[in-house]
């Protein structure tokens, strides 16, 4: 029932130090923080810390588990060009293939240093009972806390956007007009047949809805949605103005942002969450302030995806909760939350010529662990070392290079650290990776699992595959072609000569 952690530094966030302490852990939650010697129970286990700086576990405000086994599949995409190849890309899957595609990201995520993540999952053609409890059960298999939402939606990407199907030569037309989603309400239906029926520990692993984005749901949906979502009083997570395509579909559709729009559509709300919002305003900002709402920071992938620059200093100074998230494999190639912290910080200071307004190195660090727990509604329970707290802890080796010497650990874990340094990671009281070793998961058989669905995976998916790159050419210069429209705000960083 009791474990003590003798011999570690604990890190101070606010501070930027790490004293040496003693943490003991009663079950799965830490009960008291002391200096060296700190009394425990005589039968409590003790696990030597010498060495190693304590840190909260990081957590991940947003990621996509069905992505991992299409790990880094195309170079030059710009976000349509992303979702145009996602029939291909997440194709055909089985039972099986949702649980070992989840299972991969949860592993990475564990050995860089993260507990616990936000996954907007998909399936084709709508989410299921049994799709979403494998997922689940990867999570749970793997040690990790996860808040699973299906993405959804009642019209399909090449609809969505206004003008595109009229741009695509005829054939393509009718191929791209012959797919059809399901009726929202059948995707809703079996959502809650899964959360009637969820096996896991709701503080572990819990459920919540994420209609994919806004134009790409019907009115009628998105209040359906929002709806179920206060009903159970789960989360409500979508992808908001994450390119200039969707800022421009906002305005072309509803004569205003989309922010205003779900505003006006009462969507917005303290379950609320917007992933990326690279392209809001302040009146936007302002609206998801008021309403309680949170944003999930993506600077990885908003760059990858050339969809920009989110204003992360404007959004805290509205008042909004923001988090930091990885996003996808398809889009930011890892799930390394160290790596989110370090651009979130860079991408700040291009940003600002006034460097009070950059991201300090502490915020960072604080948006990625108790902001983050907060967007995933963990925010009572997890995001920092203290008593009452959830004893998701990582252990970082101060041996390891990046800690050589140790000057300001807050900043060397921001900006130098890159996983290399995790040699340990605890969940809820339990060991999950010690000594860089998966204690939950088999990694030979997972990686040999995963190489052999890939390749399964890419023989049954070459027809959508082919369609997808006949559809590239016409999509992604209706896309580029229409993001030359003026916007009323910037978000790209483009260099003038």
């Amino acid at each position: 029932m009791h474990t003590i952690i003798r011999g570690g530094r604990l890190l101070d966030i606010e501070r930027h130090s790490a004293e040496p302490a003693d943490v003991l852990v009663e079950g799965d939650t830490v009960r008291e923080i002391g200096p060296p010697g700190l009394a425990a129970p005589a039968d409590a286990i003790h696990r030597n810390a010498t060495g190693r700086l304590l840190m909260p576990g990081l957590v991940n405000a947003h990621t996509h588990g069905h992505n991992n086994l299409a790990k880094s599949l195309g170079d030059r995409w710009t976000l349509e060009l992303l979702l145009n190849a996602a029939p291909w890309i997440t194709g055909n899957r089985t039972v099986e293939d949702k649980y070992l595609s989840t299972l991969i990201g949860a592993v990475e995520m564990v050995r860089k240093g993260c507990t616990a993540a936000y996954d907007l999952n998909f399936e084709l053609p709508a989410p299921t009972s049994e799709g979403l409890e494998a997922i689940g059960r990867a999570y749970a298999d793997a040690g990790m806390r996860a808040v699973v939402a299906p993405m959804m939606a009642d019209r399909t990407f090449h609809r969505a956007i206004p003008g595109l199907m009229d741009a695509l030569p005829d054939e393509l037309r009718r191929e791209a007009e012959a797919v059809a989603p399901k009726p929202f309400a059948e995707s809703l239906a079996a959502w809650e047949r899964a959360l009637r029926s969820w096996p896991f520990p709701r503080d572990r692993v819990r459920l919540a809805l994420a209609p994919t984005i806004p134009h790409h749901c019907s009115e009628e949906f998105l209040r359906s949605a929002q709806a179920k979502a206060r009903e159970h009083g789960v989360g409500f997570h979508t992808h908001l103005a994450e390119s200039k395509v969707q800022a421009l579909a906002g305005m072309k559709l509803y004569g205003m942002t989309q922010t205003a729009w779900l505003d006006s559509l009462g969507v917005l709300g303290p379950h609320f969450t917007a992933a990326h919002a690279v392209w809001l305003d302040r009146d936007d900002m302002r609206r998801i302030a008021d309403a309680g709402g949170a944003v999930a920071h993506n600077p990885g992938s908003n760059a990858r995806l050339g969809n920009g620059l989110a204003a992360a200093r404007a959004l805290l100074d509205a008042g909004v909760r923001v988090g930091i998230g990885t996003d996808a494999c398809t889009c930011s190639d890892n799930l390394n939350m160290f790596e989110s912290m370090r651009i979130a910080s860079m991408v700040s200071r291009v940003q600002e010529l006034d460097y009070e307004q950059w991201l300090a190195t502490g915020e960072v660090l604080d948006l990625a662990t108790r902001g983050s727990a907060a967007v995933l509604g963990f925010g009572d329970e997890i995001g920092s070392i203290e008593p009452g707290r959830k004893a998701d802890i990582v252990f970082l080796d101060l041996g390891q290079i990046n800690y050589v010497p140790l000057n300001d650990p807050v900043n060397q874990i921001v900006h130098g650290e890159d996983g290399t340094g995790v040699e340990s990671v605890m969940i809820g009281g339990r060991m999950v990776l010690e000594g860089r070793r998966m204690v939950t998961v088999d990694e030979a058989k997972l990686a040999r699992d995963a190489q052999a669905a890939a390749e399964r995976l890419a023989a049954v998916n070459a027809d959508a595959r082919a369609l997808a790159e006949r559809l590239e050419g016409p999509v992604g210069r209706y896309a580029v072609e229409w993001s030359r429209e003026d916007y009323h705000i910037e978000r790209h960083a483009r260099c003038t000569l």
